[in-house]
């Protein structure tokens, strides 16, 4: 059988490829998986970018509300204790810190303070997490 299949000019080892397809089809899917990866990473990269200038637009309305707190407290202080004025010095500080800080800035702060309080930092993480889960279940 062998003498037959070297006759008439096939191979006697069966499953060898002869051409250079596959090679080809490989470097197409690289190229496409490229294209693909890139792809994502740009609209990543756009979603990140808005999602900073979605908060941005928020902080001096965030500020705002904070600043009304505090002057509500400061009214109605009087009739409750130095506890509600305390309370309402600590928004107004945050209300400037908010106006004044951008969201690298915050994030910045946010990293330091967790290398700093690694214990409590977790604990707010935790109980961030918590509402933010239990925020969007009510969604549904």
């Amino acid at each position: 059988m062998d003498d037959y299949n070297t006759q008439s000019g096939q191979s006697s080892t069966y499953g060898e490829s002869t051409g250079t397809g596959g090679a080809g089809t490989a470097a197409r899917m690289k190229e496409q998986v490229s294209e693909k990866a890139t792809e994502i990473k740009e609209k990543v990269s756009d979603f990140g970018r808005k999602a900073v200038e979605k908060i941005d637009d928020s902080r001096q309305s965030a500020a705002d509300a904070l600043d009304q707190t505090a002057s509500s407290l400061h009214s109605g202080g009087d009739k409750l204790s130095d506890a509600a004025h305390s309370a309402a010095n600590r928004l107004e500080a945050t209300a400037d810190y908010v106006r004044q800080t951008d969201v690298k800035g915050m994030a910045a702060d946010v990293g330091e303070f967790v290398k700093r309080y690694p214990g409590p930092a977790l604990v707010a993480a935790a109980i961030f997490g918590f509402l933010v889960a239990r925020g969007l279940s009510r969604n549904d």
